[in-house]
């Protein structure tokens, strides 16, 4: 099933939504509409029993996204108001906090917002040609969308020369870092990351939720941990899955989750 909704395309691949920023002619760029467009899809994605993973890629093979529309930007479209839901929903997925993993598939360069909202999944497939990169100190800005951030993610001394700088990395720089996860040909990018998304989905969606957020916050409040880890044991491993994973084991089939 695909959902056009102009500058954002939906397609559900069985239990795979697939989110894609639909404006190849402006690179991608964010204006204030398509950034709640994409929060309000994950949001929903979020919440369907259906769905286990979200794919984010980009129309084009220039780029997955070149960040805020300076144009929108120029206009006032970025600044003052409260967000709507689903500007909520986007800066939840660009902080981590969906509970539904995604997989981003950067089919081109991811600059300023663009590798913000790029870094926003759990795992990043990227195409050889892309580039990543803050600019935003060459404009008189800083990357405010939680670009600065990436020291949690990358050695702090690269995280600073990219933030400092605004210079540009590409993709083979970005996977030796540790930036993205694996760098395959423009061509292959979105069923690569079909790929490691089904991997994913095969797996127990409660398992997948303790598991994501545990990871995260062991680097963002390490000392939160023990308690969390409580809570998630105590619902995970007397959950109906816990219990169809040892008898799927035992009776040597593949599980049938329920999410319960």
């Amino acid at each position: 099933m695909t959902g056009d909704f102009g500058d954002l395309v939906q397609e559900r691949r069985g239990p795979i939504l697939v989110v894609r920023l639909n404006r190849p002619d402006a690179r991608n760029a964010l204006t204030p509409e398509l950034l709640s467009a994409i929060g309000t899809a994950v949001t929903a994605a979020e919440s369907d029993p259906e769905l286990r993973v979200v794919v984010l890629t980009g129309t084009g093979d220039r780029a997955f996204c070149a960040g805020m529309d300076l144009r929108s930007f120029a206009g006032g479209g970025h600044r003052g108001g409260d967000p709507d839901e689903g500007a909520l929903g986007y800066h939840r997925l660009i902080a981590g906090r969906l509970s539904i993993p995604v997989v981003s598939a950067a089919n081109g360069t991811a600059i300023g917002g663009g590798l913000e909202l790029l870094l926003g999944g759990d795992v990043i497939v990227a195409a050889g040609s892309a580039k990543f990169g803050f600019p935003e100190v060459k404009r008189g800005l800083f990357a405010a969308g939680g670009g600065t951030d990436i020291g949690t993610k990358i050695p702090l001394a690269i995280a600073l020369e990219m933030t400092l700088t605004g210079d540009l990395i590409d993709a083979k720089r970005a996977y030796e870092i540790g930036l993205v996860n694996a760098v395959v040909p423009g061509a292959e990018v979105l069923d690569a990351a079909l790929a490691v998304a089904e991997r994913i989905a095969a797996n127990a969606p409660l398992g997948l939720a303790a598991s994501k957020d545990l990871v995260r916050l062991s680097v963002s409040d390490a000392g939160s941990v023990p308690a969390r880890r409580q809570e998630w044991q105590s619902t995970v491993f007397t959950s109906d899955d816990a219990k169809e994973g040892a008898t799927a084991f035992i009776e040597k089939r593949p599980p049938v989750w329920t999410g319960r």
